[in-house]
């Protein structure tokens, strides 16, 4: 299949919803007419414009506010992070001038982001099981009553944004699945499918810390959190005299889960940590991206600055996931900006075949897509993925334990 038409300029977003709509849109949620870009821009540029006004003064207090928006202490930063765009290790300096209890709050997220890679490296398909401990299933009706305006406020910021901050991940994971009973990777599959920071590990880490798979303790949404958090979604609601979670849900946890898996350790199709050192084994023709690694900084990019880059949209990975419109023009983005510096190939296709028979460097990615798709190219060279603190063997079976054993 020969290459797709080159990208409009990232700063035409018109252009490049259209550019999605015509040569992706038929893969996405919404279908070819209902492509529409989220709340952030993709692409190096602007995530380098979001890391020069970064300022988590005030973090620690106000990290979970919903609303109203002028006073949320959320830094929005994630998406950039999720691609690649920004790694861990440049947020982590980024903050080493704010105030103590501020730059220990946020960089204690950036660990946490951190440990989620790690679990999901280590576990791979098999972290879509609960870790610890069955969730609730509570004997309720499924579904809620849709007046409700903190929970139709959330799926709105999500489906029209596609970020949300992680307060309000929480109560709709907590309502979703500890209230209602609904199954979490249902709800997991729904938040991946809008979410500009969509990933695998972070995404299915939080819902299972949320409903209680994790950590054994349902974390329990009420009315209460969010007169705290956003008071004006309670006072226009209309339920605001019959709130259906006036009280807190019945937030029994559900029994330990037997071989669970963080206990287990590693499981089959994990991808593992990756080299530690560039692993050549010939010369490369292009460099390969991947949606984990599309920044400047990407190691194969940098190794390789006169190669041309090549990106293959999946296109039997898109069909089966369904994504949302906005975060294919996020991709496009993405990739429109860098094409302003590289010569920059877009494919649409299976990644084996779009890319058979030409001698890629790329940068390892700690995700079972990546490690699928690379057994079936010629990778001259692999890099080795940025990590924040590089896996060991120490147990994963809860983020504070890990917490200790690491050096930051």
């Amino acid at each position: 299949m020969p290459s797709l038409p080159p990208l409009p300029l990232v700063d035409d977003t018109d252009a490049v919803v259209a550019w999605v709509a015509e040569h992706l849109g038929s893969l996405t949620l919404e279908g070819p007419d209902g492509v529409r870009p989220g709340g952030h821009r993709g692409g190096q540029t602007a995530a380098d414009v979001a890391l020069a006004g970064l300022d988590v003064a005030g973090y620690a207090r106000s990290r979970s506010t919903v609303l109203p928006e002028s006073r949320r202490g959320a830094s929005r930063m994630s998406p950039y992070v999720t691609h690649g765009l920004l790694d861990l290790p440049t947020m982590w300096d980024a903050v080493a001038d704010a105030p103590a209890a501020d730059r220990r709050r946020y960089r204690d997220e950036l660990l946490w982001q951190e440990y989620a890679r790690h679990v999901y490296a280590r576990l791979g398909p098999a972290m879509r099981e609960p870790l610890r401990r069955e969730p609730p299933h509570p004997d309720v009706d499924p579904d809620w009553d849709e007046q409700m305006a903190c929970i139709d406020w959330v799926q709105s910021s999500l489906e029209t944004d596609g970020w949300l901050v992680n307060q309000t991940r929480m109560w709709f994971a907590s309502h979703w699945t500890v209230r209602h009973g609904r199954d979490w990777r249902a709800g997991e599959d729904h938040f991946y499918r809008h979410l500009l920071d969509g990933s695998r590990a972070a995404n299915r880490l939080g819902w299972q810390w949320t409903v209680g798979a994790g950590t054994g303790k349902p974390y329990g949404f009420s009315r209460w959190q969010v007169e705290k958090r956003a008071p004006e979604l309670c006072r226009g609601c209309a339920l605001r005299d019959a709130c259906p979670i006036q009280g807190w849900p019945d937030a029994t946890p559900g029994p330990d889960v037997e071989h669970a898996p963080v206990r287990v350790g590693h499981a089959a199709g994990a991808p593992g940590p990756g080299p530690d050192a560039p692993v050549l084994e010939s010369t490369p023709e292009a460099v390969w991206l991947t949606p984990e690694s599309l920044g400047d900084a990407d190691p194969a990019l940098v190794a390789h600055p006169d190669l041309p880059v090549v990106y293959v949209f999946d296109e039997p990975k898109l069909r089966e996931l369904r994504l949302s419109g906005k975060r294919l023009v996020f991709l496009a983005e993405c990739l429109a900006d860098l094409a302003s510096r590289r010569d920059v190939e877009v494919r649409l296709g299976d990644v084996g075949e779009e890319l058979a028979g030409r001698p890629l460097a790329a940068t390892f990615a700690p995700v079972p897509w990546f490690t699928n798709r690379a057994a079936h190219l010629d990778l001259a060279v692999v890099h080795p993925w940025r990590w924040l603190e590089r896996p060991t063997s120490q147990r994963l079976t809860s983020y504070s334990a890990w917490r200790k054993g690491v050096h930051r």
